[in-house]
């Protein structure tokens, strides 16, 4: 009988492949959150492993099975894949990895136990196939060992080139670093954190952690400490200012607090979300952190903005493809289809010629994705200037200099373990 862990992993994996809900709701869901911290983080292994690698996993597959892979039933490759990533990339005793993933083939499809049986054996036997060459035939890497989907590593390619296209997808293979920051609104922060074991390294953003050892999470339900990669923070530190400031899609809510403790009292934060559910989450963690004096939070679409002029800043942190988020959230590269790039794009466009009208003269506006395609990112800022003449891009300030690039900011996984961020900081005329 397979363990709740390996059970709750398998059921995830198939909501990724069926485009039923998000893999945050399902590592999110009561049977999830029910299970024992140990076995909690089994599951965030398995399934986060396993859909990073699902393209080598299948690549392997494909020489182990009798048939092809999608003449086999969905369930059984799910059950399949989960025991091939904990056979090749995990300390998992093969035993119990080849017995529960017959079980869960079983469940999936009676008839299946003896075939996943033997194709898992043949597996453990021969291991992972011969790797094409990176630089020779670099198309056929990025599909197997690169695990990514052929229209986006045959976009990459074309785009970046063998030598970068190889260095991202290695990236986005491996788990991103985990960074997070204290709450200046908690005077022992620093203490508590000690005594909870963290230990941690700055990195080359003000204020931002690199967590090297211990637990986060009590920190995080206290309100102590909040975890945020480097590149959102950045996006939020170009954005703040004292005055009056909109984050336009403000939830989860981390830029908001952060733009409020950069504010130090000298700054009033609105913070806009169209999900109500969204919306109650981010309350929820501004009362946590203590900010429910700095931060009004409204419920509203950024498309068609309830406010008037005058905001000192507007951070338009836009909803994109996440295309350079793959290593935290490894199920987009599955789910998305080379049309949703250009659909973001469209959208992207709309929200930026509907907030930049709310941007005071003399204010700024700050337009950022954690999209790695320049259809989300160039190609919404330079039309946009063309045609707003009033704005233009702001200096940057010194911290940032090391992410610039030409006139704007970037972080690439493949330099940096993290989530890919685009930033552009304009000024608007006085």
């Amino acid at each position: 009988m397979a363990v709740p862990a390996r059970s709750i992993a398998l059921q995830a994996l198939g909501n990724v492949a069926r485009g039923r809900g998000t893999l945050a709701d399902a590592l999110a869901g009561p049977e999830a959150e029910a299970l024992d911290p140990r076995d909690r983080a089994l599951l965030h292994e398995l399934v986060l492993g396993t859909l990073r690698r699902r393209g080598l996993l299948d690549h392997a597959l494909a020489r182990a099975a009798s048939r092809p892979l999608d003449r086999i039933a969905p369930g059984v490759l799910d059950a399949l894949r989960l025991a091939a990533y904990q056979l090749l990339f995990t300390r998992v005793a093969p035993h119990a990895a080849l017995s529960e993933a017959v079980d869960l083939a079983r469940a999936a499809e009676p008839r299946a136990a003896g075939f996943a049986n033997a194709v898992l054996r043949r597996l453990q036997r021969e291991g992972l196939p011969p790797e094409p060459d990176p630089a020779g035939d670099t198309l056929a890497w990025l599909v197997s060992f690169g695990s990514l989907p052929r229209w986006l590593a045959q976009r990459w390619l074309a785009r970046l080139g063998p030598g970068r296209a190889v260095a991202r997808a290695r990236a986005f293979a491996e788990p991103p670093a985990t960074h997070f920051r204290l709450n200046p609104r908690v005077a022992d922060a620093e203490r508590r954190a000690a005594e909870a074991g963290i230990v941690s390294a700055a990195t080359s953003v003000p204020g931002v952690l690199e967590l090297v050892e211990g637990r986060l999470a009590p920190l995080l339900l206290e309100g102590v400490a909040y975890a945020q990669d480097e590149g959102s923070q950045l996006v939020a530190r170009l954005a703040a200012t004292d005055g009056r400031v909109l984050d336009a899609c403000a939830a989860p809510g981390g830029k908001s607090l952060l733009l409020a403790d950069l504010g130090e009292g000298r700054t009033r934060v609105v913070a806009a979300e169209v999900s109500r559910r969204r919306l109650r989450t981010l309350v929820q963690l501004r009362d946590r952190w203590h900010a429910r004096d700095a931060i009004a939070v409204v419920l509203a679409d950024a498309r068609r903005p309830p406010f008037r002029g005058g905001f000192d800043a507007v951070l338009l942190d836009a909803p994109c493809s996440g295309l350079g988020t793959l290593a935290r959230h490894p199920d987009i590269r599955w789910r998305l289809a080379p049309e949703d790039v250009s659909r973001h794009a469209e959208r992207q466009r709309a929200l930026v010629e509907a907030l930049a009208p709310l941007v005071r003269p003399g204010g700024r506006l700050v337009y950022a994705t954690c999209s790695v395609e320049p259809e989300e990112n160039e190609g919404v800022v330079a039309p946009f200037l063309a045609a707003h003449r009033e704005f233009a891009p702001e200096p940057l300030p010194g911290w940032a200099e090391p992410h610039r690039d030409g006139q704007f900011v970037r972080i690439e996984p493949a330099t940096r373990r993290g989530d890919a961020f685009f930033a552009a900081r304009l000024r608007r005329g006085e």
